[in-house]
């Protein structure tokens, strides 16, 4: 559906891109990076809006640094920022939107109505935007994106400002949109968590640079840890501290967050071998529990190994 090889965008200041190389399939996919990670400035060059500074991308096949109209034809777009207008209705804007797509006024109207369905804004759909929660803002949104049938919709940041039943009505109408109707979804959020649910395959992208692109399976499994929680006892008055020494000398990657150790997964045996060290020491085992790390915490492993190669160099 994507590929791009060493795409580059450069500013005056900054390097919002930087060599960035992935291709993305079929599905629900899910670009994952921190606030100014560069994953608007990528859906702009995926769209033809913005050309790049160096490198290549494709669309559907076609180049978008010659083909931008068509591929803007052949993909829906949902804009992270609020862009509608609030004296209009739901109905009057989509009909609007479909017809800059190119459907006549007829199945403008009839696509309209079965799309505003979907995303839930149907008995509403007459009412001004002007007077709708930011969820019905985004569902008014998701809509316009998928009125024309297209083969791909770009989601920018779709859960921005709604609530966590929001999110999650959200993130449903997303899944749904590729296993209802067979469209593709590239969707961008900051929360890996949320992506973790909806999403086939994960792309991360810190800095403009690409940190990591997998099934959702293999990325969840690889950034998996044991959140471990002892006691402390007179013969270790610091059990954490204790128990951090015994699973580094039996073999684990362990680490300290707070009142809790964090232990890297490698395999099965990890959870006897916590076990079995805990009983050794005499302490007392509070919680031990599979999470998840958060994209932050991605961020950080991937920048303290970077920092430990350059300090070996």
């Amino acid at each position: 559906m994507i590929e791009t090889e060493s795409l580059t965008k450069r500013y005056p200041r900054v390097t919002a891109l930087d060599r960035l190389t992935v291709g993305i399939e079929p599905g629900v996919t899910g670009l994952v990076g921190a606030n100014g990670a560069g994953k608007s400035t990528l859906i702009k060059i995926l769209l033809g809006l913005s050309p790049a500074t160096e490198g290549t991308a494709a669309v559907l096949g076609l180049d978008v640094a010659t083909e931008g109209p068509r591929i803007r034809s052949l993909v829906g777009y949902m804009p992270e920022h609020d862009c509608l207008p609030p004296d209009v209705s739901a109905t009057e804007f989509v009909v609007h939107m479909a017809r800059m797509s190119g459907l006549p006024p007829t199945a403008a109207r009839e696509r309209t109505a079965d799309t505003l369905r979907h995303v839930g804004l149907y008995e509403e759909r007459y009412r001004p935007i002007g007077g709708y929660s930011t969820g019905m803002k985004q569902r008014v949104k998701l809509a316009q994106a998928l009125v024309h049938d297209p083969k791909l919709v770009l989601l920018d940041e779709p859960t921005n400002g709604l609530d966590p039943v929001g999110r999650d009505e959200m993130l449903g109408l997303i899944r749904r949109v590729h296993s209802d109707f067979g469209i593709s979804v590239l969707v961008t959020s900051h929360l890996l968590g949320e992506l973790e649910r909806t999403s086939d395959q994960i792309v991360v992208i810190d800095g403009g640079k690409l940190l990591r692109a997998s099934s959702t399976r293999d990325f969840t499994q690889a950034t998996a840890s044991l959140a471990v929680e002892v006691t402390d006892t007179e013969r270790h008055p610091d059990g954490t501290r204790a128990a951090l020494d015994a699973f580094t000398a039996a073999g684990l990657t362990a680490r300290a967050d707070g009142h809790l150790l964090l232990v890297d997964i490698a395999d099965e045996s990890t959870y006897d071998t916590v076990r079995d060290a805990v009983v050794a020491l005499g302490l007392g085992l509070v919680r031990m529990e599979q999470r998840r790390h958060r994209i932050a915490e991605v961020f950080k492993s991937k920048q303290e190994k970077e920092g430990g190669s350059r300090d070996a160099a």
